[in-house]
Formats: C-alpha cells, sequence, structure tokens
C-alpha cells in the first residue's frame, strides 16, 4: 500500500510554486494530499516575512502531531532556513531543509537532521509545476538585492538570480493545455535578468501568443516606463492588474526602510500606466506602525493612497526581525497600530467599492474558480472578484457584466453571445 504523504504550504505563492513542483515529482509514488489531514509524511513549506509567520509555521507542527502521533515531519522553506533548530525541536520533525536543495527533497525523505545548505548563487531551476488549480502560477526569478531596512528575504532567500528565459517558455507552453491563466511570480520579479540586464519585458513579451491569461504578482515601480508598458499594452492576453509594491505612503518612512523611491515618483508611474490602459488595478502592499512612524506620516499614508486611488490595498503591522537594519528601532506600542489599522481599513473598503463601482454596467472577463453559498467566483482580468448565481464551470473564463457591488467584489450575471 502507498504511503499517504500531505504537503502543507504557509507563506506566498512562491512557497506554492515550489510546493506544487514537489507534488509533481510525488505523485506516481505516494497518495499525496493537500492542506491539514490525517497522513504518514507531511512536507510543510514554511514562511518567515513576519514573526507571527514563523509562529504559525512552529504551530502547525503541533497540528500535525495530533492528527498523527507517528508522523514523520519535513520542514522546509524560509523560516528552517532562518533556525532550523526551532523545528527540529519540536516533535517528529525529521529533516528541516532551507530554501536551496528544495526540488531534492523527494530523494531525502530517508534523511534525518539539520539539512540546511548555503544559498545558490544561481537560479535552481529543480521545479516543473504542474496546474493542480484553476490559475497556474510560473517562477522566473528567485532572491532580492534590495535590503529594505525591514525584511530578512535578502538573507533567507539570497541575492536575485534569474531563470533561464528557454525554461520558463517550456513551463508556461505545458501550463496553458491546462489552465487559461498564468501568474509570473518570483521574490523580485521586476528584476528578472538576462545577461545582466533587465528582461521582464522579454518574458511577457515571449509569452503574447499563448492561448490564456498572463498576469503579473507584482512590480517594483523602477521597472515601470514608456518601454515596457508600450509592450505589454499591445499584449492580447496580459491581465491590466499592476501590484506595485508601496509600503509607506510618506517619503520619510520610505527613506528609512531603504525604499529607493518617492512617493512622487510612485505616483508619477501610476499616472504613466493610466496612459496606456483603461482603468486598470492598482493595487499594493503597505506596512503600518514601521518604528518610526509618526501619526503625521501615517496620516500622509491615508492621503497618497487616496490620491492614488489604489483599487485595493494589502497591509499587515510591522514586525521586528532579528538581523534586519530596522531591528535596534523602538517598536511603536501596539494599541497605536491597532488604531491605525482601523483606519486604513476604512478608507481601503472605500478605495476598493469606488474602483469596483466602476464597473457597474461593464463587461468583464471572469475566470471561474470555486462555488460557494449558491454562486460562482473568480477573478477578472483585472482582479476585481465576481460572483453569479448557479453553477459555472470551474476553470473557464466567462463573459459577464457588473450589475451591482456584492461583498468583497461586484455580483455579476452571464452575458449571452
Amino acid at each position: 500500500m502507498k504511503k499517504k504523504i500531505c504537503l502543507v504550504n504557509l507563506g506566498c505563492k512562491v512557497n506554492q510554486y515550489e510546493l506544487d513542483g514537489i507534488y509533481n515529482r510525488l505523485n506516481d509514488e505516494y497518495v499525496v494530499v493537500s492542506g491539514l489531514e490525517v497522513a504518514d509524511i507531511y512536507i510543510v513549506n514554511t514562511c518567515a516575512v513576519t514573526s507571527e509567520a514563523e509562529r504559525k509555521s512552529r504551530q502547525y507542527i503541533a497540528k500535525i502531531n495530533k492528527l498523527n502521533k507517528d508522523a514523520k515531519i519535513f520542514v522546509m522553506g524560509c523560516a528552517s532556513q532562518n533556525n532550523a533548530d526551532k523545528f527540529l525541536d519540536l516533535d517528529n520533525v525529521v529533516l528541516a531543509l532551507g530554501n536551496s536543495g528544495k526540488g531534492k527533497i523527494v530523494e531525502m525523505l530517508d534523511k534525518t537532521g539539520n539539512a540546511v545548505c548555503p544559498l545558490s548563487s544561481e537560479y535552481e531551476d529543480d521545479f516543473l509545476s504542474t496546474n493542480v488549480r484553476t490559475r497556474g502560477y510560473v517562477k522566473i526569478q528567485d532572491g532580492c538585492n534590495n535590503f529594505c531596512s525591514y525584511c530578512l528575504i535578502p538573507y533567507i532567500r539570497g541575492r536575485s538570480r534569474s531563470r533561464a528565459l528557454d525554461s520558463i517558455i517550456e513551463e508556461a507552453k505545458l501550463l496553458s493545455l491546462s489552465c487559461n491563466e498564468i501568474v509570473i511570480t518570483g521574490i523580485n520579479v521586476s528584476d528578472y535578468r538576462i545577461d545582466n540586464k533587465p528582461a521582464l519585458k522579454d518574458v511577457l513579451l515571449s509569452l503574447k501568443d499563448l492561448h490564456c491569461r498572463i498576469r503579473m504578482s507584482s512590480f517594483e515601480v523602477n521597472v515601470i516606463d514608456r518601454e515596457f508598458l508600450s509592450a505589454v499594452s499591445q499584449m492580447p492576453n496580459f491581465c491590466p492588474h499592476f501590484h506595485l509594491s508601496l509600503q509607506s505612503g510618506c517619503d520619510k518612512v520610505l527613506k528609512d526602510m531603504n525604499r529607493h523611491y518617492t512617493t512622487s515618483e510612485f505616483l508619477d508611474k501610476v499616472r504613466l500606466i493610466r496612459e496606456y490602459f483603461d482603468n486598470p488595478a492598482i493595487t499594493t502592499d503597505l506596512i503600518v506602525g514601521y518604528p518610526t512612524e509618526t501619526e503625521e506620516d501615517f496620516d500622509k499614508t491615508l492621503s497618497f493612497l487616496q490620491e492614488v486611488g489604489f483599487a485595493d490595498v494589502h497591509f499587515f503591522a510591522y514586525s521586528r526581525r532579528d538581523g534586519t537594519r530596522a531591528s535596534h528601532l523602538v517598536d511603536i506600542n501596539g494599541r497605536v497600530i491597532k488604531d491605525r489599522e482601523q483606519r486604513l481599513k476604512e478608507v481601503v473598503k472605500e478605495l476598493r467599492q469606488q474602483y469596483v463601482s466602476s464597473f457597474i454596467g461593464s463587461s468583464l472577463r471572469l475566470l471561474v474558480e470555486e462555488d460557494a453559498d449558491g454562486y460562482s467566483k473568480g477573478f477578472s482580468e483585472n482582479y476585481i472578484r465576481c460572483y453569479v448565481l448557479g453553477h459555472l464551470p470551474s476553470g473557464e473564463i466567462i463573459s459577464v457584466k457588473g450589475k451591482s457591488l456584492y461583498k468583497d467584489g461586484l455580483l455579476c450575471e452571464v452575458e449571452y453571445e
């Protein structure tokens, strides 16, 4: 009888992509499941972007041990790269692997101990993801050279390195046979290079003839210029969704964070995008309560969000990470951060509703992902969550028309030709 192996992902889409690649290798040898259920073996891909994420990674081990007190648990990823011993001290954890060599974990299921290796200076092209969900992911880059003052990623993912273009195209073509949308992902995809020259545009243009939508996971503002936008705006399958990492809407705080742009430069890039795309989705990430952020700084951030007119904002509280340049700073009182998060939540809700409302009466192309409470739901090309009453085939792209605001998105009806 085949052993049952359970794959558990914590953290970002890059982690998910890598775990999907492991799934592809295991599928013929084991009964493979994902999520959290009873199994003989568990592979847990951990996250360390915040201290809370690292704590949750360790908590998952306790949850697994409640399911099966005799389980064999293999841990890998960012949290174990940061501190493998904290996992090896937990019950039934037999191996701790970091970020380097993840693709070889299938051959290491008989190993034990600390297997955290030095981070590679070259892109490790060890994965070939299969489409195990309605949306496919292709990783094109790993690591980061930015060294933002709050971030551990350059230390636990290593320096920026890019995947060979031929390998990217091969995987994307394969995925396009089984899914209608591919997301281009990586740790800092804007730093994708060929022969040490910026080449993100080359990646996207190489995928323009695929019969599926192409969506970018994120952008740094430095990659946005007229040449880039002119190229991607001509792609028939490019999704007009620009997730531009901001982190703060105050220039002083941006400088303290070691972010290499000003709010004025950021806004100029947003306006440039809107020259080439009609009502694109501009979304972002924001850190609340960076140690040097004053009330005045936070008010500037709220005003800047409204000036930009973001379609949505993902925000989270600052988390001290030992080893970063900001780790010596004094944290802001937690109650102050909670208050700022609540104020921000209201602004973000208003911005999201303003953007979604602008598509009432408009046609959208919905990628159907799941059924819930009698509705089919998924995302449009510009990342509006759409709801349609009744059952629609999962994985298909359906033409719909926006009718009214509904929950966190738009209630739609199918447009029949």
